[in-house]
């Protein structure tokens, strides 16, 4: 037996258990991982409130983990008994050990820990689909990016601003500003004393900016859109304040704007996008360009208190959750 944070009910923090469970042997293409370290992320609080709807309940939450290969299944190649890995499949990774496809789980390399991996993993292959590929940032441009100092946000501003950008990032405490400054943002916005959308103007002497990385949804979306330059993108990639209401797309036809709503599982659906994804990652934060900052530590069992943080924005960089 071993113990997993589990939901039998969707709903607020209250609702996660903790549990014993039993493990399965794993099964053709399959790997049995013994966690040293699970993330935490927004996505989590979606499927625990209901906003992202569940195929069946009871369900253990949590999409990404590092550990070590404890067994493997019939079939799987590359991957050995004692291999330290990490993935990102979900839910399910609230657990002290769990079976995982092989084909989605990842060697690491000496030079990421496993509390590293754990946290970087689903922000970290985010943040490369972001600025590498849904808007391919350039030496030059300037990026406004939300929620600088989360999860995501840390490693965006980084890795923008290694790219050779100009980075503007909304954030909720001068604290916070000072985290994002020291990580890449080269302009922190308290948001909740200052307008973004003013800040932007002035900055960019008007002309606005060629993309905008929203994660926080129905607060920031109409004035993130009034942000953009002509010809400019909107990247909806998440909602932390809840979603957007629906939108008339005749409303991108001024400025010939772009709209898009990305996911992170479209992006490396494939397991060469998955390699291709990972490896940037793990280059950029080996060679120090991106650190990645682990703010908070919570055991396993006190995952409520971590979600209540997390909703609460109280958390800043990434959170692990420790078995």
């Amino acid at each position: 037996m071993t113990h997993a944070i589990r939901i039998h009910e969707t709903g607020g923090p209250q609702v996660l258990q903790w549990e014993e469970v039993e493990v399965s042997a794993p099964g053709a293409g399959e790997v049995r991982v013994r966690h040293s370290a699970v993330g935490l992320n927004f996505i989590d609080t979606y499927f625990r409130s209901g906003l992202y709807p569940l195929k069946s309940l009871p369900i253990t939450l949590g999409m990404e983990a590092a550990g070590t290969v404890t067994e493997t299944g019939e079939g799987v190649n590359g991957l050995a008994v004692g291999d330290r890995v990490a993935y990102v499949v979900g839910p399910g990774a609230y657990c002290e050990e769990r079976v995982v496809p092989a084909a989605r789980t990842l060697l690491l390399p000496d030079a990421i820990g496993d509390e590293t991996a754990a946290a970087m993993m689903l922000k970290g292959t985010t943040a490369e689909y972001l600025v590498r590929r849904t808007y391919a940032v350039q030496a030059g441009d300037t990026v406004l990016i939300h929620a600088a100092a989360g999860g995501v946000g840390l490693i965006a501003c980084q890795w923008a601003s290694h790219l050779g950008a100009t980075v503007i990032g909304t954030v909720g405490s001068a604290e916070k500003a000072e985290v994002a400054r020291a990580h890449g943002c080269d302009h922190p916005i308290l948001y909740r004393s200052q307008s973004f959308r003013d800040a932007v103007d002035e900055i960019t002497g008007g002309v606005g900016v060629p993309v905008v990385y929203d994660a926080v949804g129905v607060d920031t979306f109409d004035d993130s859109i009034a942000c953009l330059a002509p010809r400019g993108l909107m990247v909806l990639y998440g909602q932390s304040s809840g979603p957007p209401p629906a939108f008339d797309v005749q409303r991108l036809m001024p400025k010939s704007l772009h709209l898009t709503r990305p996911s992170l599982g479209a992006y490396t659906s494939r397991r060469e996008d998955l390699e291709l994804s990972s490896a940037s990652l793990f280059d950029v934060v080996a060679s120090g360009a991106v650190k990645i900052e682990i703010g908070q530590r919570y055991a396993l069992g006190e995952a409520a208190q971590a979600h209540r943080d997390l909703e609460a924005r109280r958390t800043t960089g990434c959170t692990v959750l420790v078995p």
